[in-house]
């Protein structure tokens, strides 16, 4: 029986080569989310609301186009999530005082709650998730931060 090895010019596991980064950004991403998605679906709730939770918690209301591009959402999916929510009493919809063209999502009191729990929760599996990076797991954060704001 031949033994399956890596052939000579194939680079080791997790090794960036050339244009290779893009895949290997997203083959994290793909993990990462993948965990945090069961963890939130095992509390009851999905990435998708997570990410909009997260956006609420500020206070200060956003429009849905500010909810779409923070959730990574196409409009008309974020339109069924939100309702979902807003059905669910975690989200309420409302003109913005300033702007009434403007409609504003923001949380409810029950969505403040949920979003308290949920971050527990997230916060233990990132824990577990980058555990293995140690202190890296901050400078990590801090580059794909820089990244994502250069990259517009």
């Amino acid at each position: 029986m031949a033994s399956q090895q890596t052939p000579p010019h194939a680079p080791a596991a997790g090794t960036v080569v050339g244009g290779d980064l893009p895949r290997l950004l997203a083959a994290v991403e793909r993990k990462v989310s993948g965990r945090l998605a069961a963890t939130l679906q095992s509390a009851g709730s999905s990435l998708e609301q997570w990410r909009i939770l997260c956006l609420l918690a500020d206070n200060r209301g956003h429009t849905m186009t500010e909810l779409a591009d923070y959730a990574l959402l196409p409009a008309p999916t974020l339109t069924k999530v939100v309702d979902r929510m807003v059905a669910a009493n975690l989200v309420h919809r409302r003109v913005d005082e300033n702007d009434r063209r403007r409609v504003l999502a923001l949380l409810t009191p029950r969505g403040r709650k949920v979003y308290r729990s949920l971050q527990r929760t997230v916060e233990r599996q990132e824990s577990e998730l980058f555990a293995p990076l140690a202190g890296d797991a901050d400078e990590l954060r801090s580059l794909l931060t820089r990244a994502d704001q250069r990259l517009i």
